[in-house]
């Protein structure tokens, strides 16, 4: 498993969505990437107070993530401040 550093955050990313509303099944150049995870650990400079916690599920900043393979998993590892939004 990976342990991330400071206040960084490994996801679990959400797959993309293979179909479209009306059912079409869209090609994986045609997919769009899901900016949206779950949060599977948090560095250890993460605090309660900071709002993030494991099993969140989070929309953060794409062009910052840093992809990742552990265990034949993909995982996007990512900096505290590029949570834009806790999903409730």
């Amino acid at each position: 498993m990976l342990r991330p550093l400071a206040k960084r955050i490994v996801l679990k990313a959400k797959e993309a969505e293979e179909t479209t509303a009306s059912g079409f099944v869209l090609p994986s150049s045609a997919q769009d990437k899901q900016q949206i995870g779950e949060v599977i650990a948090i560095g250890s400079e993460i605090e309660d107070k900071d709002g993030i916690k494991v099993g969140d599920q989070v929309i953060y900043k794409s062009f910052s993530a840093t992809e990742v393979k552990d265990d034949g998993q993909e995982f996007v590892i990512i900096d505290l401040k590029e949570v834009l939004a806790v999903i409730e």
